[in-house]
């Protein structure tokens, strides 16, 4: 079995949204609900990945529109940092009831050697920066406590920049960039080692990340829009810079970032994700790509079903034509590489 570093998964959000039992319990134990939990993880070969903390939006309701659904509700910082704060919570208690089989990595050096002793390397990562003051101070803070990762924005705007919505056909030129303070911002993650992921910003973000930012650029669960028209994917011109920056992409499995009609039902086959991997991998490099499944977080399709479902993808990707090399490459050694330059090791 080929050991899968995965790049986004939005767990530790399903499990802080339980309104009964305890969660540390569920996702240890396995409670069969969503895509994740400890057991189906060990059966996936799933070896680590970046953990997820999203602060939702308690206005947005549920829409019939899955191609172009109402944009999403702002989150008070208040709200914000409470959820963060639960969430990463929630992702120290599981590490405190199970050290011997999760761990909290804040270097590759942990992630190398959680690895080597089996056991899950969790990476703390922010999806939307709206739990940070405009001064930063809480982002001094949160790499205190293991933060390594963040994305700037969702697909929502917040005081550091515009959030790409959600829209099918449409390009990601949805609006204004970064603001002053998103750009303080991104140097003050260069500053302390925090990986920035672009995956939610519009193109605008996009590019003024890659102005400001001295470090590779990664979007961490994003596919390709010449195959799949969503505001959500990324240009080639944008997946070229990632390549040419020693950046990393990673393989969205959600269906409607990865369907050329947009649509979100589960029955479109593995031929799908391989065609977004070729694409990926012909203009950024065979180095730069690798797996960011947004399990827990999105639809994604049948033939992986959920996290125990990862071999069926890597037995594909053989079937394909990757040899074993490449596959390594995808599944963990290039998300370890750009890891060890953007964390400075």
């Amino acid at each position: 079995m080929v050991p899968v570093f995965d790049g986004h998964n939005d767990v530790l959000l399903r499990l802080w949204n339980r309104k009964v039992g305890d969660p540390v319990a569920a996702f240890l134990n396995g409670d069969g609900q969503g895509h994740m939990d400890l057991p189906r993880m060990v059966k996936g070969g799933f070896a680590g990945g970046f953990f997820a903390i999203f602060a939702p939006s308690t206005e947005d309701e549920d829409d019939d529109d899955d191609l172009n659904p109402p944009p999403s509700h702002a989150v008070a910082h208040a709200a914000a940092a409470a959820a963060v704060t639960g969430m990463a919570s929630l992702l120290f208690r599981i590490e405190e009831a199970a050290p011997d089989r999760f761990k909290v990595c804040r270097s590759t050096a942990d992630i190398r050697s959680a690895l080597a002793d089996g056991k899950i390397a969790a990476i703390f990562h922010i999806e939307g920066a709206e739990a940070i003051d405009p001064d930063l101070h809480a982002l001094d803070v949160l790499h205190k406590a293991g933060l390594r990762s963040l994305g700037l924005v969702w697909s929502r705007d917040n005081i550091f920049g515009h959030g790409v919505p959600f829209r099918f056909p449409s390009s990601g030129d949805t609006g204004p960039g970064l603001t002053a303070a998103g750009k303080a911002l991104v140097r003050r993650c260069n500053e302390l080692r925090i990986m920035i992921d672009v995956s939610h910003l519009n193109e605008n973000g996009f590019w003024d990340v890659a102005r400001h930012s001295a470090a590779p650029l990664v979007a961490t669960h994003s596919n390709a829009h010449a195959l799949s028209r969503s505001s959500r994917n990324l240009t080639d011109d944008q997946i070229r810079l990632i390549g040419q920056s020693g950046g990393m992409i990673g393989l969205n499995f959600a269906n409607g970032f990865l369907r050329a009609d947009g649509l979100w039902q589960s029955e479109n086959g593995l031929d799908t994700p391989l065609r977004h991997l070729d694409h990926l991998m012909k203009l950024a490099g065979e180095d730069h790509v690798g797996l960011g499944s947004d399990f827990d977080g999105a639809r994604i399709p049948s033939a992986i079903g959920d996290v125990s479902g990862l071999p069926r993808l890597v037995a594909a990707m053989a079937d394909h034509g990757y040899g074993q090399e490449l596959i390594e490459k995808l599944c963990s050694s290039n998300w370890l590489r750009v890891l060890e330059r953007v964390w400075g090791e």
